[in-house]
This record gives C-alpha cells, structure tokens and sequence, in this order.
C-alpha cells in the first residue's frame, strides 16, 4: 500500500479493506473494457439464440406444474426452498463466498485488520449479488414451470413472489453458513430444513390456515435467514485462515482450468481423496479381489461420494419410474428428465472407475496395448451399480404406484433404456480429455462468432445427450420406438466416446489385440 492512501485511511478498518482492494484491482491484470464488451455480446447471443426460444415456446404451451390452490403451492414451495438450502450449503463447502484471491487474501492476512473486516465486508457485498441472483432464478423457474405467473389478478401470485423472495434471502446465507460453520453443524442444519420442510407441508394442506400456506412459508424462510445470517457472521471471525488459504488456492487453480477450455480438469481438483480400506482390495493370499468387489472396495474409500450415488441413483430410479407411470404428460416430461439427470449424477459418484477407463485406453504404452477384457473389468462395477440401485428403486416406486399406466413391460422398457442412455451419456463424457482445438476455430453466423457455444455444448456433452435423449423419447410414439431410439443415441456414445481416446470400435467388440 503506498504512503499517502495509508495514512488517509489509517483510523478506518473499512476503509483500508477498501483501499487494499483499490490498489489490487488496478495491477494491470483486470479485465478490459473489450472483455466486458465480449461478455455482454455472448450473453446476448446466448439469450436470443436459446432463452428467448424457450420462453416463447414455454409461454404458449401447458405448464409442467400446475399450481391452482394456496394447498398446492405450499408444498412445491417448501421442495424449493429446501433445496435450495441445501445446494447453498454443499456449493459452500467447496466454493464459499469467503474465498479470495490468493494474492489478494495473502496481502489481508499480512495486514493488522482482523478477518471479520476484509471477509466480513466482502461475504455482504457477495449474498447480496447471490440474494438477487437466486431470485431471478427462481422467478425465472417459477414462469417457465408453473403456472403461477400467468394471470397477473391471483392471489397466489404475491404468494409466490413472497416465497422467491425468502428463497433469495436464505439461500446465500446458507451459502456462508457452508463454509464458515463446521460438518456437524451444517448437517444439523440440513436435518432442521428437511423437518422444517415437513411440518410446513402438512400446515399448508391442513384448513386451519385458510389458503395463507404460502405467506407462512415466506415468514418461516425471512425469519431464518434473519437467524442464520446473524450466526454466519459471527463465525466469520473465527474462520481458519491457513484452510482459507488452501480453497483460494485450488479455487484459482480450477478456475484457471476453466477458463482454458479443461473444465474436467477443474472438476478433478474437487474429487474427496480415498481414505482407508486399502488392505481390503486383496484377498488374505495376496491376489486381488474380484472386479465387483474392487470397485465396491474403492466406491466406499470415498464414503461421502458413495452415499452421495446411493441417494442419487435411488432418487433417480424412483422418479423415472414415476415418469414412464404419470398419465399427465407434462408431468411425465419432468419426472422423467429429472430422473434421468439424478442417475447421471450418481452414475458418476459410484466410483473411480470411469477415470481408470480413461486413463488405460488414452495412456496404451503405460498400461499396455492390449486391452480385450478392459471394459468388463472396469466397468463391471458402475455398471452394475447403477442398474442393481436404479432397478431396486425403480420396483419399489412401480409396486406402491401399481397399476402403471401402459403396462409394466413397457414401463420396464422405458426405465431400462433410458438406464443405457444415461450409461453411454456417462462414457462419453467421461473419456474427454483435452479441449480440441478445432473448436476454437471461428463459426460465422449471421448472429456473429458462435464458436463460444461449440465450446461450452462440448463441456456439458454429457448433460445435453441425457436431455436430448429423453425429450426424443418422450416424443416417441411407443415404448419399443423410445427404446430403440434410446439404444442407437446410446450407440452413438460408446463409438464417440472411443474416438475420443483414440481406440476403434471393433476392438472393443473383437476382444484382445493390439492398440
């Protein structure tokens, strides 16, 4: 810090955190008037060319949820709100609002002021950004979703408003609450919202409130953010700096990884590191155990990740089962699509050995050439994971849903495929490996250069099969038409994923020879 700004702001903590960031800002490193100018024009590109076809497209169809009662807005609401709460929650333990720059958070930690100056006057200025970030998602999901903002005389619609606003409120509070509070506190927390949750879904369907289920609920979440807020804060002094430290690190690492197109790469930063049960993968004679049984071994050496995929694929099945069952199409859209990504998610949480695949068939000359029983013995044990927990779920969810709506067979049909389709979405992304360079290349457009857009489909390749890929099916006539379908896009996957590491498919399909 130079001289004279010091000794203007010397009696001022706040002032001083505000010089220190001054001077920061201005080394010579922040962005240029001609980036700012680039992100505006992206955004409205992006908003043209996707947004705004998707609203028309939505404002002129039937609603996904149709929300006609104070009775029927009270439980989507407390849904929302919880899981919001516990999205905050988890995204704060590995990207709270308190981590800094490392530079910028060195330069604080060898200055005089306490923490809760600089972390403190940085936490507000970004809940606040969350704050109204968060409700502009939901309003935002609220018109696409429901139908709630379509009649601009309900009474439901202040209702709703209300609810988006004490989502906004609470969510970025249990964002700081993530970070600065310890896992046991944060896991009480997530307990306290699901019983919370509960109690206010069974006010809301109950006569006692006379259709103010909804303003109970937005009472409940300002009054807790009210709460939290004043909690998290206070914590905010006694935030270990030297862990601090070591997020901001990774964070600027991974959002270098980002930024350079590797958004795997970043990704891999954040993976929990494998703890104990290394003596399990032999048998007592030395030998190695089976596949099933090394994979389960390794899934459980990150016990968070394991449960993680339990809950997910479980969650995923029971909603795809709901999906193929739900007579209402609209409904059946988002049963299935949601169902669909949860089983993504957890087909990826099950283990390592998605990565191991990789790993093999890009590094041949480390590993070897030849590599005939290499799928079946690495991926023996996600595969049979997800399909075993998804299967499970999935008949739990069709006995108590009994009879289904177009027969069992077909419902079995459609569970199963879109299972194989996630499966082949989830080997394609997960053989990427560098950002190729091809998509760097410029792609006119009367819109202008969209190679931003290659890159950014290519980064969530994954995601947009699943999507795609059950939209397609969901558009199907019957169910062995979606299934075929679902096997050629599943098809599709597994050659594209194969290209990628350089291996051809019929080697995969001959057995062993050389690479």
């Amino acid at each position: 810090m130079r001289t004279d700004s010091a000794t203007a702001v010397e009696a001022d903590p706040g002032a001083r955190v505000r010089a220190v960031r001054h001077l920061h800002a201005h080394r010579g490193d922040r962005a240029t008037v001609r980036d700012r100018a680039y992100t505006v024009y992206l955004t409205v590109v992006l908003a043209a060319v996707y947004v705004v076809p998707v609203v028309l497209l939505v404002n002129g169809t039937k609603a996904l949820v149709r929300l006609e009662s104070a009775e029927a807005v009270t439980p989507v609401a407390c849904l929302a709100a919880a899981v919001a709460v516990w999205g905050a929650q988890l995204t704060g333990r590995f990207w709270g609002p308190l981590v800094l720059k490392p530079f910028l958070l060195h330069v604080f930690m060898g200055t005089d002021l306490s923490p809760t100056h600089y972390l403190g006057t940085i936490a507000r200025r970004r809940l606040t950004y969350a704050g109204l970030g968060t409700l502009l998602a939901v309003c935002t999901a609220g018109f696409l979703l429901t139908d709630l903002f379509d009649d601009p005389g309900s009474a439901l619609l202040p209702q709703g408003v209300a609810v988006a606003a004490g989502i906004g409120a609470v969510a970025p509070v249990a964002w700081l609450w993530g970070q600065a509070r310890t896992v046991r506190e944060n896991v009480l927390l997530a307990l306290a919202t699901a019983a919370a949750a509960f109690v206010l879904v069974l006010l809301g369907r109950s006569a006692h409130l006379g259709g103010n289920g909804p303003w109970l609920v937005a009472a409940v979440l300002a009054a807790a953010a009210a709460a939290l807020g004043r909690s998290a804060f206070r914590s905010v002094r006694t935030v270990d700096l030297a862990r601090l430290a070591r997020e901001s690190a990774r964070a600027a690492e991974a959002q270098t990884f980002a930024w350079t197109g590797t958004l795997h790469h970043a990704l891999d930063l954040y993976r929990p590191q494998p703890r104990g049960l290394a003596s399990a993968l032999t048998r007592p004679d030395g030998r190695l155990r089976g596949h099933l049984a090394q994979g389960a071994v390794r899934a459980l050496r990150t016990r968070g990740r394991a449960l993680a995929a339990a809950v997910s694929l479980a969650a995923g099945g029971a909603v795809l089962t709901l999906g193929v069952a739900e007579p209402d199409s609209g409904r059946a859209t988002l049963y299935r699509l949601a169902g669909a990504v949860a089983v993504y998610a957890g087909s990826g949480w099950v283990g390592e050995a998605w990565r191991g695949l990789r790993d093999e068939l890009t590094l041949a000359p480390l590993y070897g050439g030849r590599w005939g029983g290499l799928p079946a013995r690495t991926l023996a044990w996600p595969v049979t994971a997800v399909t075993v927990a998804v299967g499970s779920a999935s008949g739990v969810t069709a006995a108590a849903r009994w009879p289904l709506d177009g027969g069992p067979a077909a419902a079995a049909l459609l569970v199963t495929a879109s299972v194989a389709l996630v499966l082949g979405a989830r080997f394609l992304r997960e053989m990427k490996t560098d950002l190729p360079v091809e998509l760097l290349l410029p792609v006119v457009t009367p819109l202008g250069d969209l190679s931003a857009l290659r890159v950014f489909v290519w980064q969530f390749d994954g995601l947009v099969v699943v999507l795609a890929g059950v939209l397609v099916m969901n558009g199907m006539p019957s169910a062995p038409v979606a299934a075929l379908t679902a096997t050629a896009a599943t098809v599709w996957c597994v050659r594209a994923g194969l290209r990628r590491t350089g291996r051809p498919l019929r080697s995969l399909l001959t057995g062993p020879g050389r690479a």
